[in-house]
């Protein structure tokens, strides 16, 4: 499996043709799996957006005021604002905000960014980025899987790494429950995580900051004769994580 940044892309406007690009500055093959950040989908999309757009309403100030008095951290309310309308949940709001986006992705902050924005104060992740992908896919001259990528933290360990949003073309999940090891047992529970694997390989190349590059192609990947699944965010019934945080008085 090769694994290779796509050199040469412009910064990113609303509206321009994202697919276009990525094929004016690499030659994609069928088989390949191309991984997306988030961001240059995004700004595609016009997800950019000012403070001023999203005015504090009273849970947003409580929240901001919160977070300042247990962090010494001073959250702009606009911002605790502008998380809390792109959010479904906050499974916490102190001492920083942990929110569940629309789409089903838990993250900080509902993966509101603040840099690598020219143009506005924030970017907001893309409404569905499993449409983003779809529609990416369609749009590119070979007919490869896609992964909306981004980078989050993970509880218990530090520093982040790359997360799948949104996916085509591929199941998100390898479902191995059912077949053997090499022992014979017959496994129950594994189900593998391709396309957060894919987005994690991905980022290992794309980088970050001001050298970054916001697509990689994954080459030579393949799936197996395995069953597919396109679970991948818990839901809340079976997610206790969530649940336990619900219930703790925070």
């Amino acid at each position: 499996m090769e694994v290779f940044a796509v050199d040469g892309l412009p910064e990113i406007r609303p509206g321009d043709d994202l697919a276009a690009l990525i094929d004016a500055n690499a030659a994609i093959r069928d088989d390949d799996v191309v991984c997306v950040a988030s961001t240059v989908v995004s700004k595609a999309e016009g997800r950019q957006a000012d403070l001023a757009a999203f005015p504090a309403g009273d849970r947003a100030r409580d929240i901001a005021e919160r977070i300042a008095d247990e962090t010494d951290e001073q959250k702009d309310p606009r911002f605790a604002q502008a998380v809390l309308e792109e959010s479904e949940e906050l499974v916490l709001e102190a001492p920083f905000l942990l929110a569940v986006t629309r789409f089903g992705h838990t993250t900080v902050n509902a993966g509101i960014d603040r840099s690598n924005v020219p143009d506005a104060d924030l970017l907001l992740l893309p409404a569905d980025p499993t449409a983003s992908a779809e529609r990416l896919r369609a749009g590119l001259e070979a007919d490869p899987a896609v992964v909306v990528t981004d980078t989050s933290g993970r509880p218990f360990r530090h520093g982040q790494r790359g997360v799948a949003l949104g996916w085509a073309g591929i199941p998100a999940s390898r479902d191995w429950r059912g077949e053997h090891d090499r022992d014979g047992r017959e496994l129950g529970v594994t189900v593998q995580s391709v396309v957060d694997e894919l987005a994690g390989a991905a980022n290992l190349v794309t980088g970050e900051g001001a050298g970054g590059t916001p697509v990689a192609v994954v080459r030579d990947f393949a799936f197996g004769e395995h069953a597919g699944s396109d679970e991948l965010f818990r839901d809340p019934e079976t997610d206790f994580v969530r649940q336990a945080l619900r219930e703790w008085d925070y």
